[in-house]
Order: C-alpha cells, then structure tokens, then sequence
C-alpha cells in the first residue's frame, strides 16, 4: 500500500508541476525576471502549494503517524548558517540560469527533450560532489 499511496502522490504532483507550466523553462524565467516582462502568473502556484502544505503539516501534528502506519517526521527549525546561504545561492542562481528546480526537471524528463535530461545529470552529477565533499570535510572521519 505505501507503494501505491507513493506513486499516486508523486503522479499528482507531477500533474500539477506540469499543468501549472513549471516544467516549462521560459514561463519559470519570466516569473524570474522580475525587471523585464514578469510573468507574476506562478505566484498562484505557489500560493495554492504554501496553503495546501500548512494544511498538511498542521494535520501532521496531530497524527500520531502516517497514513501507511510509519513515523511522521516534521522539519525542525535549525539555524541559519554559511552553508544553507550558499546552498540557497546556488539553487537560485541553477534555477534563474536554466529554468529548472528538480521537481520539475524529474518531471519534464517525459518529454524526452534534452535540456531536462542535460539538467538532470547535472544535478545527479552536483549531489555526487556533494557526497565526496561532505567525506572529505574537515571533522569528518575519512572514508575507508
């Protein structure tokens, strides 16, 4: 049943990334470009999305699990530090240059355009240096 209850609410949402147009680049970057012809039409997306999960996330609260019987395990506010600032930075400025955010790149990847793909193996390619920095960090035990 988990199964089943994941792949219905990632289909629905990639439904609703795809219906609302974020999968489509130019209309991302004219919701960006907020000095030329804004496209102000997104706000209405993720206004929908801020009131549906602040519905989501009150219920959570008074579960005591999730729906499928596992631990519910809610954000917990930490501080604001050098590396969430800069992981934010590169986001944005990943998302202003090509259009994308992963939600919507794993969805436009039906389209079987290039640019998703190119996206999306770009962004796999960033987690992995990620991971080889994290293991490398000072503080860290070396990988064996």
């Amino acid at each position: 049943m988990y199964l089943v209850s994941a792949f219905a609410i990632g289909l629905v949402f990639g439904l609703g990334l795809i219906l609302s147009g974020l999968t489509d680049p130019a209309k991302v970057l004219a919701f960006l470009d907020l000095a030329g012809s804004w496209d102000p039409s997104l706000l209405f997306t993720m206004g929908g999305a801020t009131m549906v999960a602040a519905i989501g996330f009150r219920l959570a609260r008074i579960r005591p699990a999730a729906l499928h019987g596992g631990p519910i395990r809610l954000p917990v506010a930490g501080t604001l530090d050098r590396r969430l600032v800069l992981g934010s930075v590169v986001f944005g400025v990943g998302w202003g240059l090509a259009g994308f955010c992963p939600g919507p790149a794993l969805a436009s990847l039906a389209t079987g355009l290039s640019g998703p793909l190119l996206f999306v193996l770009a962004m796999v390619a960033g987690m992995g240096v990620f991971e080889l920095a994290e293991r490398w960090r000072p503080g860290r035990s070396k990988p064996a």
